[in-house]
């Protein structure tokens, strides 16, 4: 029987994420490139491991044509530099695909069928809009085994707000202001930028360079919050400013085992505790987190007061406020993306989930008196995705 191996990350980077379409900045760069100079960057930034060490690279993306086609992570690898030696395969999970990449390599390591390997997501909705060349089933809406609003991700988020009356416009907005204002404030003192890859980019006025997430708002204001449309209903709750937008990026990880990592001289950010997928009902997939939440928890003997950082997707801040009020933690608990989430920064659907964990690794850093967090986000077509991760640096002080 093969014995268990501890699964640590090792480090994570991603490009700055922009705005889809043809004003975005990258507009004409290719999907497959972006993910490509997130790996160079991450094999630079760990120099120290060998190419040919690189048991695998996982790459999730949604929507797997053009150019997030032919199998991402062997195409990716080989355009990265990395021997043919090293395999690579593409994932799907929607929004939660590079979360799922990081676990199911993770998995891998734990089984001991993997030593290190790459793990990440990849969406470029400027030239793969949500739902481009889908076909689905006719029976899935003609059998009613789901409803057309389903296939809608702002629908099952107005169905959130249906469903619970507490959850109103207001927290809704107050929540996206508050995620706009810490991004600025994280990008202000410099929290933001080490773990982000320049992209080099082309548009009609030449070359130029990407540095910095292209989404923020920090001039956005409650008054201006309240007066934005609802498109996905008439004298709805869901708007552009109380949800993530469209958007370009990816994210890469170093996942290994806690043994691999020793004897690579490499420094864990973050050691696996567990992780948990569950469905829900497509018409409200928003509120996916708080069962995949209580699922990882029990499997790793933990209640959701011993999680003491919390970075969780922001699909839409309806959604965060569900699994907020679920576990009955504030609105604007500090323990909650202290630094924005995805209204602020974006959200390039499979990219986002190792986006979470970038940021969480770093915060582990700073906060020595946390031992667990999570990393948790929601899912189209109803489901949710949550990982525990332990704090490497704990040193079991509170904080003064």
């Amino acid at each position: 029987m093969a014995e268990r191996h501890e699964v640590v990350f090792v480090d994570g980077v991603r490009t700055p994420f922009g705005r889809a379409g043809e004003k975005g900045m990258y507009w004409n760069t290719r999907a497959d490139d972006l993910v490509v100079k997130a790996m160079i960057g991450l094999l630079e930034r760990n120099s120290n491991v060998p190419h040919d060490r690189i048991d695998e690279v996982a790459i999730a993306a949604t929507t797997q044509t053009g150019d997030q086609g032919l199998t991402l992570g062997r195409t990716t690898a080989i355009l990265a530099g990395l021997p043919r030696s090293v395999p690579g395969f593409a994932i799907d999970r929607m929004c939660a695909g590079g979360m799922t990449s990081v676990t199911a390599i993770a998995g891998g390591i734990a089984f001991g069928a993997y030593d290190v390997a790459i793990a990440g997501g990849v969406e470029h909705m400027g030239h793969h809009p949500m739902g481009a060349g889908v076909d689905p089933n006719p029976r899935f809406v003609s059998e009613k085994l789901v409803s057309a609003e389903a296939l809608n991700m702002g629908n099952t988020a107005e169905r959130i707000h249906d469903r619970f009356p507490r959850l109103t416009k207001e927290r809704s907005d107050r929540y996206a202001l508050a995620s706009q204002q810490k991004l600025a404030a994280a990008y202000e003192v410099g929290k933001i930028q080490p773990d982000l890859v320049p992209v080099a980019v082309r548009s009609e006025s030449g070359w130029g360079l990407a540095t910095q997430d292209e989404a923020p708002r920090p001039e956005t204001t409650l008054e201006g919050l309240a007066g934005l449309k609802t498109p996905f209903r008439p004298h709805g709750r869901v708007t552009a400013g109380n949800a993530s937008g469209l958007n370009d990026g990816a994210a890469v990880s170093m996942i290994a085992s806690e043994t691999a990592a020793q004897a690579l001289g490499l420094s864990a950010k973050m050691r696996l505790v567990s992780f948990a997928y569950a469905g829900v009902e497509p018409e409200i997939m928003g509120i996916g987190p708080v069962p995949s939440t209580e699922k990882a928890l029990k499997k790793a003997g933990l209640s959701i007061s011993d999680i003491g950082l919390f970075e969780l997707n922001e699909a839409f801040a309806v959604q965060v406020l569900s699994l907020l009020d679920h576990f009955d933690i504030s609105d604007d608990d500090p323990r909650v993306n202290i630094w924005g989430g995805s209204i602020a920064i974006g959200h390039p659907l499979a990219s986002s989930g190792v986006r979470l964990m970038i940021q969480l690794a770093r915060q582990f850093e700073e906060h020595p008196e946390v031992r667990f967090g999570l990393t948790a986000m929601c899912v189209g077509l109803g489901q949710g995705g949550s990982v525990i991760w332990e704090n490497p640096h704990y040193n079991g002080k509170k904080k003064k």
